[in-house]
């Protein structure tokens, strides 16, 4: 019976302590072991507990294993969000548990300054880089109105972050979507991006580490798909936007950030694009063979190098290929099939 092994794997007070502070934040193993001044291995135990009656998830971004609440009223699993409800009230009417819970928060301060310093460090490291890019075009405040302006005409609902980079579009639009995955290929980036959004509700935004090529995710499972500044690194964008359009469901809505057809050899080397730009004839090409009807175009050229957002609507039903098999099976995924 699910209700008796939910009961057994919170009848401990570690395993409820880590109830506590994953609904605070997203937290890696050894982050929860240094939380709880348990060793790693002991830890993992009261993890596979845990995990075994669904009550948290893991997933892996390298070597590292991160861990997040699967309760919660984004899930939409009745026992779960009753068990979300029990603990939150248990905090408030137990004199002995709040004041154990609030120890454990008081210590998320130094995880959060952690990752903080870890951004800053890759930031500093690959500054030179970002900001002679930057130099050539729009201002960022100028394209991140556009787009807001552009997106806030329908409903984001549940969001897909392609390529979250440093988390700024996820951090951006947490305010306005239901709920944001924010997903990168690069284990380095994810770890910047955690450190700007860990101060987001964790219910809020999901980050996933993954390849545009192939989506961990069910079809038909996104509102609205964001691919900022990451198409020009495709090898192959025909194929990123049919990902794309699978998990996009009838009526959803993707948006596409990136430099209007250009010139700039340079960028090849120094910044490892593969394509120099897309015409406006190219984008409307390649939404319409993945599904989507192209509604609009905004071009920002103040720089060397026009920025353009391309807006389209995916219509019909998805017939495409299906999920990969490896796909993490989460409760939301759960959740977006029902």
């Amino acid at each position: 019976m699910q209700i008796e092994t939910t009961i057994r794997a919170l009848a401990d007070p570690t395993r409820l302590r880590i109830m506590r502070l994953l609904a605070a934040m997203e937290l890696a193993v050894g982050e929860l072991a240094q939380v709880l001044g348990q060793s790693q291995p002991r830890v993992s135990r009261h993890i596979a507990i845990l995990c075994d009656a669904g009550l948290s998830e893991r997933h892996r971004e390298g070597s590292w294993v991160f861990l997040r609440s699967s309760i919660g009223n984004e899930r939409g699993d009745p026992v779960g969000e009753a068990v979300s409800r029990l603990l939150a009230t248990a905090e408030k009417e137990d004199a002995e548990f709040l004041a154990m819970c609030a120890a454990d928060r008081a210590q998320l301060a130094a995880i959060r300054g952690s990752r903080e310093q870890n951004a800053a460090a890759y930031f500093a490291r690959h500054a030179d880089d970002w900001d002679e890019l930057r130099q050539l075009h729009s201002a960022d405040r100028i394209v991140e109105q556009r787009l807001v302006a552009a997106l806030q005409e329908g409903r984001l609902g549940r969001m897909l972050d392609i390529g979250t980079g440093s988390g700024r579009m996820a951090e951006l639009f947490a305010p306005l979507a239901d709920h944001i995955v924010a997903l990168d290929k690069s284990v380095d980036m994810l770890r910047v991006a955690r450190a700007k959004l860990q101060n987001l509700p964790a219910d809020m935004v999901e980050l996933v580490q993954g390849d545009f090529a192939a989506l961990p995710f069910a079809a038909q499972m996104f509102d609205t798909v964001l691919l900022h500044q990451v198409l020009h690194f495709a090898q192959d964008p025909a194929a990123a936007l049919m990902e794309a359009a699978r998990v996009t469901r009838a009526g959803g809505r993707i948006a596409i950030v990136d430099f209007a057809a250009h010139d700039r050899e340079e960028l090849r080397d120094r910044h490892a694009h593969a394509r120099l730009g897309f015409t406006d004839k190219a984008i409307r090409l390649l939404l319409e063979e993945a599904g989507y009807d192209p509604s609009a175009q905004i071009a920002m050229d103040e720089g060397a190098l026009t920025v353009k957002i391309w807006i389209g609507t995916r219509h019909g039903s998805w017939q495409g290929k299906p999920a990969p098999a490896d796909m993490p099976r989460r409760s939301n995924v759960k959740k977006a099939a029902q």
